[in-house]
């Protein structure tokens, strides 16, 4: 490996020291370019003589050449650092970009199948007014204007509607779970209107109304209902 270096190390030596007279066991050995480890830390590079002195202008030199070397070889590293930076980043970025193109198409789908459900909308907006009516009405203790607004069970009507809107509207396993909720709740509330209780009354129209709320929310609707 050593005769690979010899003529560039022979450059980095004085004139009187690369005569072919001083080349003999006692003159100095060539210096050859430091190495560094994987890390890219610096190495320590030493021109070894074992007779005669290196001149300062050698010594100097030599170690000038390797924290060249090793400077570059750091600044190597960090590039290839700040590269895999921006090949992360770039990736993180593309992913990001396919979800909002995603979000952005199921959000354009979803308005589509909105602005073709009138006859649904206007089933919701029904459940809108009477929900309103009813928390009025057990807002003010008046059980007996909630139930004929309510009627007796979930079999009414309007409540048949409102699912038939939900059923057409719910896509999302969260969407569907606010459905659920709901009809739960409303059944309680009927059912609390029904016994003339007045603090359950209240407590299963708030959960209903929540739901509701919460399933306008998830499905884009609250822009489309008045009253909420």
């Amino acid at each position: 490996m050593a005769t690979a270096f010899l003529p560039t190390a022979s450059t980095f030596l004085p004139s009187h020291l690369s005569s072919p007279a001083s080349s003999s066991s006692s003159s100095p050995s060539l210096i050859f370019p430091c190495k560094h480890n994987a890390k890219g830390k610096l190495a320590i590079c030493r021109a070894v003589n074992d007779s005669t002195p290196l001149s300062p202008n050698l010594t100097k030199r030599g170690l000038s050449i390797c924290f060249i070397t090793s400077f570059s070889f750091l600044l190597a590293g960090q590039g290839c650092s700040n590269a895999n930076a921006a090949i992360l980043e770039a990736e993180d970025d593309e992913e990001l970009l396919e979800k909002v193109k995603k979000d952005r198409k199921k959000r354009l789908e979803r308005q589509g199948v909105i602005s073709s459900s009138n006859k649904e909308t206007g089933f919701l907006q029904d459940l809108v007014y009477k929900l309103s009516k009813v928390g009025q009405a057990i807002d003010n203790n008046d059980l007996s204007t909630a139930s004929s607004v309510l009627g007796g069970s979930t079999d009414t009507d309007w409540v048949k509607k409102a699912n038939i809107a939900f059923r057409k509207l719910s896509s999302s396993p969260e969407e569907k779970s606010q459905v659920d909720s709901f009809n739960s709740s409303l059944s309680s509330l009927i059912s609390s209107v029904t016994r003339n209780d007045v603090e359950s009354s209240k407590l299963a129209f708030v959960s209903s109304a929540s739901a509701f709320q919460k399933w306008t929310a998830l499905t884009g609707l609250v822009g489309q209902l008045k009253g909420l």
